[in-house]
């Protein structure tokens, strides 16, 4: 057979420019082996697969014949299939670490979803490779990866894409052993193919029209003309389809729950709220922690929304009660600014939008039962970690009527939580501004193996609710949860970012199951 040769660093080769290297072949000779004619190209841009695509539209035009065989291979294990898309175990490892930064065993463990077992596989070689060292001085021995690593180049994922490449033998007798001893590498059979000159054998190949045209038929010219094959057999494009993502899908069943339970949707529209309505309306006393530049988002243009845009009496009722009280209340005792309220932020959480329906509501002429609920992005200056994120999705819920209480609460939570697959739920007592008593709520999360927080909750401050003007026996339930925790434990998602983010895998968006929400 006459080799075409080609450099390691050949460009990459076209359709046209393969079939004519494979008709020149086959024009001195003939090629007995698929297998050995692609590694006789040396171009690492022509795989196995490409190459039998061209044989196989020569050979429907009849320039050759082809004869298939079997010789022993490789193929991927399902683990080597994992580190092939995911990386290799040591690689997986490093890269929860940022240069000079340090976590303990447990954190890599459940930030990586790691076996024990893989693990230690992983830090092994990280050690071998002088990527990573051991600190032992605190409390937890802790793996902190050196200043001075800043990449690495993978190198079992590339082998492995070479093995996948058809080109498996080019790794050496050494490095197949080791593979094969890692379980990484099965034996197997390829298919190979012998090419010989068909009927129609040519050293170039004509274009066959593939369609009769207007000029053929008034020519005449159709009745001698030699078309081009139809592969009969050939399967129809797959036609391209949308994907949900695993919060959309847990979004819009969530909203059906709600729905089902007689809650009406609130309009969210506003992601830049003014203070007012996001602090001062929730009796937040303008000192509180939670407006410092750490915390929240202010935006720089518009600065702040006009006085005039806010309720004039409203505002004067807001400011009565932080500065002087009422109601029973005490108040803060501080000089309330307005031109702290009118600052713009992004909203920190969408009771922003509570404030706002509960406001609407006083304002109408008789009181009447209502239950409301929302699910939107708020944003949070916060620092990013295997379950934070500066912006998210906030479920906010509140039921509005005479008399209710805790116990009113509780038992709405433990219905809502068992209808979206929660039913492990703890209760923490807390503190917010708005809200006394105040309720932490936790879920059980298998994959963690802990209690995640997932919402906070608690019955709104007469502070809040009576300057707006609500009767004094009205009491409002309300609680403000993660979308995206209930969606980690219910997907079994371990970190938030591979849920959202740049690093998202996008097959796990494609291949996730419609909904897991186990409603009863």
């Amino acid at each position: 057979m006459a080799a075409a040769s080609s450099s390691a660093s050949a460009p990459p080769l076209s359709k046209g420019e393969l079939e004519g290297l494979i008709l020149r072949t086959l024009a001195e000779g003939s090629i007995d082996n698929s297998r050995v004619f692609l590694d006789s190209l040396g171009n690492p841009s022509v795989d196995h697969d490409f190459l039998v695509g061209v044989l196989n539209s020569l050979l429907q035009d009849d320039y050759v014949e082809l004869t298939s065989s079997t010789e022993p291979g490789w193929k991927l294990s399902a683990e080597a299939q994992e580190y092939l898309q995911h990386g290799s175990p040591e690689c997986q490892l490093l890269n929860l670490l940022s240069p000079g930064e340090g976590k303990t065993v447990a954190q890599l463990m459940a930030e990586g979803n790691m076996e024990e077992s893989l693990y230690k596989i992983a830090f092994g070689k990280c050690m071998r490779n002088k990527w990573v060292e051991l600190n032992k001085g605190g409390a937890e021995p802790m793996v902190v990866r050196k200043p001075n690593v800043e990449s690495v180049d993978d190198e079992l994922q590339s082998q492995l894409k070479q093995v996948v490449s058809g080109r498996a033998e080019e790794l050496g007798a050494k490095t197949l052993t080791e593979l094969q001893r890692r379980t990484l590498l099965i034996k197997s059979e390829r298919t190979v193919f012998a090419v010989t000159k068909g009927p129609k054998f040519a050293i170039e190949r004509v274009k066959l029209p593939s369609e009769i045209t207007s000029d053929m038929l008034s020519s005449g010219a159709w009745e001698t003309t030699e078309l081009k094959k139809f592969n009969t057999n050939a399967l129809g494009k797959a036609p391209r389809s949308g994907y949900l993502h695993p919060l959309l899908k847990a979004r819009s069943e969530i909203r059906e729950i709600f729905l089902e339970m007689g809650f009406e949707e609130m309009q969210t529209d506003r992601f830049v709220e003014s203070a007012f309505w996001n602090f001062d309306a929730l009796f937040q006393p303008q000192q509180h922690p939670a407006r410092d530049m750490h915390d929240t988002f202010y935006l720089k243009h518009p600065a702040a929304t006009p006085e005039e845009n806010l309720p004039a009496e409203y505002l004067a009722e807001v400011k009565k009660m932080h500065e002087s009280g009422g109601h029973g209340s005490l108040g803060y005792r501080y000089n309330w600014k307005v031109e702290e309220a009118q600052k713009n932020i992004l909203r920190t959480h969408t009771t922003a939008v509570s404030s706002r329906v509960l406001k609407s509501l006083a304002e109408e002429p008789e009181f009447r039962p209502r239950k409301f609920f929302s699910i939107d992005r708020v944003f949070r200056n916060e620092d990013m970690d295997a379950t934070h994120l500066c912006e998210f999705h906030q479920m906010e819920g509140m039921v509005i009527d005479r008399n209710i209480n805790l116990g009113h609460m509780i038992g709405l939570f433990t219905d809502f939580f068992a209808r979206i697959g929660v039913k492990e739920l703890r209760f923490k007592p807390a503190y917010n501004p708005y809200t006394e008593p105040s309720m932490e709520i936790f879920g059980f999360h298998e994959g963690l193996g802990k209690l995640v927080e997932i919402g906070n909750s608690g019955i709104f401050r007469p502070e809040m609710l009576r300057p707006m003007g609500l009767p004094e026996d009205v009491n409002v339930i309300a609680w403000g949860l993660s979308l995206e925790r209930p969606t980690m434990i219910r997907y079994g998602i371990n970190n938030i970012r591979d849920l959202i983010g740049p690093k998202v895998d996008l097959n796990m968006i494609k291949n996730s199951p419609v909904c897991r929400l186990d409603k009863y």
